[in-house]
């Protein structure tokens, strides 16, 4: 089995430097309970920082640290000094990403310094994974903080099997346009063979940022980067599921229960357990209490909301103000509503180790869990696996990616207060058959994808996209099989040329009749065409008008409007079938109000079809209303005889039936040829592809999936290999 690579911004170890002595501890977190969950199957390793600025140690501790980590815990640290640690993690992980991605833009800072400091220490953790890394090795790059590496990595090892997962959010393109760098970030990212998000949403605005900002498209999540195969998916994280479920057997956890009921009483409790975070809606979570007790005072005394707000980046100006904010808000609660025996609002400003955590949720009638946003949000899923008596209501923000797994939950709004006021009446009321129905259900849900289900599925997906990279490179038109090729040319007979224009021939061009073929061009084809015993076919979209203009001058077949106009060398144009265009009255109308909806859009028309032009569009834009006249156009042409069709750029709608394939039969169908070569390079050349005899040389230009035998990275190398042939 191949040797996994663990990267992340922090080691799942922790160093202590007490009484001049380095004390380490394993960590306890959902990815280090991942990696050990397959640590059977991988020779498994990990590379992060220590956690200790390298200013801080002695020589001799920095090697201790480094012996230790390598020998005890099979790890191998980065090291960073306090500067990076301020400029890289709490200056722009923390003050440009972390607001961004969350679309608190109004917190984000863009200051060029930060940025460089970020790109440096990804340069320093790649640096670390070229010591460790061998041939073989899968490297899985984890989170925000690393987002250059997969490319650094790339650079160094082209040949490395690179997956990513981020775990927070990834922000709309419209939030994403607003970083100066934000290119940057997408490309390192897209040098990854496997890009995980924890739900389609996430996944969604990245393949949505690519097109817009790279131009870059995909099909079903699968993106064609250069010469690469580069897949984005989904992949919800789970938790350690039984760790969670037995804790009520462990004797610490069942005291800890005890001691909390006993200082209870026969109160209600409802649990809001978060890092204190602005993206975590604890102000607006109590906001909703303190409305709660307001406006229904029969709680008075009777509910009890436990608030665990655990320490975060305290360095950072808006976390000290949220501090301080949370801080006189359970004041002001507690002083309004509180009695001489109750506490309305119990605050815990600190880390709560798992044995303290557990027996809040097991205790918990209720958990409020209301972010603003949040990539997944695991206190849910920790929740509802305590509940081995199926007893306790989860209250979840719609905008946690945990919700749209937890569906039983009570979905809330975090910004409407009435809602999350509703919700907890609702919740405090619940017959205990509706709640044990509803956890039972996202229980077994959460058992059958837990923590281990999610990193098996990630590497299994991961080794799944490189075996389809290496299908598609496997198809490449090698130098040896080039060299068949030529050589059946030359020693044929008789030989058909099938060649697509656009893409193939030609690059694309913003106003399709502004890509007419150069002198060179044309006097390739003519020496092709000139062969003896040689059939030269363009099979192209383009209307007859403009080809009979283009290649008057040569002796070649042509097709015409993806196969509804066929013309012979030396002949007419002709069509495959009696065609009618009567329909283009009420499709015209549909297209004039999608170019008026779409500035750089145009629409094209041919004798038997119309075209939707794009090029020109914002690539954002262009996919919104392309899927949308798509829709629009699949609905209305049910009941006429025509058909919708998507190319690169386009859309076009013609008559059922007509196609390339189609009209290339009849010269393929025409004699036994001794030689037939096809060249396309998109959806509509598939059609030819699939029509050729087995033994025909087919071509498609780029990687992506295709019916052809072959594939050529480039337009450049087809014409190439149209030069070697016309030798």
């Amino acid at each position: 089995m191949p040797r996994l690579l663990t990267v992340s911004n922090r080691l799942p170890i922790t160093i202590e430097k007490r009484r001049n002595l380095l004390r380490f501890r394993q960590s306890v977190g959902g990815l280090a309970t991942a990696v050990s969950s397959f640590q059977e199957s991988y020779d498994s390793a990990w590379i992060g920082w220590c956690g200790t600025p390298l200013d801080r140690l002695e020589r001799e501790e920095k090697e201790e640290i480094e012996t230790r980590l390598v020998a005890d815990f099979n790890s191998y640290p980065v090291h960073l000094s306090r500067r990076d640690v301020d400029m890289y993690y709490r200056g722009f992980c923390n003050r440009t990403i972390w607001p961004l991605f969350h679309c608190f833009t109004q917190y984000a800072v863009y200051e060029r310094d930060l940025w460089e400091s970020y790109r440096r220490v990804n340069e320093l953790f790649c640096d670390t994974v070229m010591e460790v890394a061998e041939p073989g090795d899968i490297v899985w790059i984890h989170d925000y903080q690393l987002m250059l590496l997969p490319g650094l990595v790339r650079q160094r090892m082209p040949d490395a099997t690179i997956g990513f997962f981020l775990h927070i959010p990834f922000p709309p393109f419209e939030i994403l346009r607003l970083l100066p760098w934000r290119e940057d970030i997408l490309r390192g990212l897209l040098e990854a063979d496997l890009i995980g998000f924890h739900t389609f949403d996430y996944v969604r605005h990245f393949l949505e940022s690519v097109s817009g900002l790279l131009g870059y498209e995909h099909t079903l999540g699968q993106i064609s980067v250069g010469n690469r195969v580069v897949r984005a998916e989904a992949f919800p994280m789970g938790i350690d599921y039984g760790r969670f479920a037995g804790a009520a057997d462990d004797a610490n956890v069942h005291r800890e229960v005890e001691r909390i009921r006993r200082r209870i009483g026969e109160r209600k409790i409802v649990i809001s357990i978060d890092r204190l975070d602005y993206t975590k809606g604890i102000l607006q979570r109590l906001e909703a209490f303190d409305l709660f007790l307001e406006k229904n005072p029969e709680y008075i005394g009777e509910v009890t909301l436990i608030l665990v707000a655990v320490p975060s980046r305290t360095g950072v100006e808006h976390y000290r103000m949220l501090k301080k904010q949370v801080d006189e808000l359970v004041g002001k609660i507690n002083g309004e509503h509180g009695t001489l025996g109750w506490m309305p609002v119990w605050y815990l400003y600190r880390f709560l180790p798992f044995d303290s955590l557990v027996p809040l949720y097991i205790v918990a009638d209720v958990a409020l869990v209301t972010p603003l946003k949040d990539g997944m949000n695991l206190i849910a899923k920790e929740f509802i696996a305590t509940k081995t008596d199926g007893k306790g209501v989860l209250i979840l923000s719609e905008m946690a990616g945990a919700a749209r797994e937890l569906g039983e939950a009570i979905i809330v709004s975090p910004h409407n207060r009435e809602m999350i006021l509703d919700a907890l009446v609702e919740a405090l009321n619940m017959p205990e058959e509706e709640q044990i129905e509803r956890n039972r259900t996202m229980q077994r849900r959460l058992q059958r994808y837990d923590i281990a289900r999610w990193s098996r599925d990630f590497l299994e997906g991961l080794l799944h996209t490189k075996a389809l990279q290496q299908d598609l490179a496997a198809r490449r038109l090698t130098d040896e099989a080039r060299r068949v090729l030529v050589d059946d040319y030359l020693r044929s007979g008789s030989r058909l040329l099938l060649l697509d224009y656009d893409g193939t021939l030609v690059p694309f061009s913003e106003r399709p009749d502004r890509a007419s073929p150069d002198d060179a061009l044309l006097a390739l084809l003519r020496d092709l065409a000139d062969r003896p015993r040689t059939e030269l076919v363009i099979v192209s979209g383009r209307g007859r008008g403009i080809l009979d203009l283009w290649f008057k001058d040569l002796d070649v077949a042509l097709v015409g409007e993806h196969g509804a106009w066929v013309k012979e060398r030396s002949g007419e144009w002709e069509t495959i079938e009696p065609l009618n265009n009567a329909w283009k009255e009420e499709i015209r109308p549909i297209l004039e109000i999608h170019v008026d909806r779409t500035p750089g859009s145009f629409i094209e028309e041919k004798e038997f079809s119309l075209v939707w032009h794009c090029r020109r569009v914002d690539p954002q834009l262009a996919s919104v209303r392309g899927r949308e006249l798509k829709e629009t156009l699949t609905h209305l042409t049910a009941s006429l005889d025509i058909g919708v069709l998507e190319g690169s750029k386009v859309i076009e709608i013609k008559s059922a039936g007509i196609n390339k394939g189609r009209a290339a039969l009849r010269w393929i169908t025409r004699q036994k040829w001794d030689f037939i070569l096809a060249a396309g390079d998109d959806r509509t050349d598939e059609d030819v592809f699939g029509v050729l005899p087995r033994d025909a040389y087919s071509v498609n230009v780029g990687l992506r999936p295709s019916k052809a035998r072959f594939s050529l990275d480039s337009r450049a190398e087809v014409i190439d290999l149209l030069r070697e042939l016309a030798r």
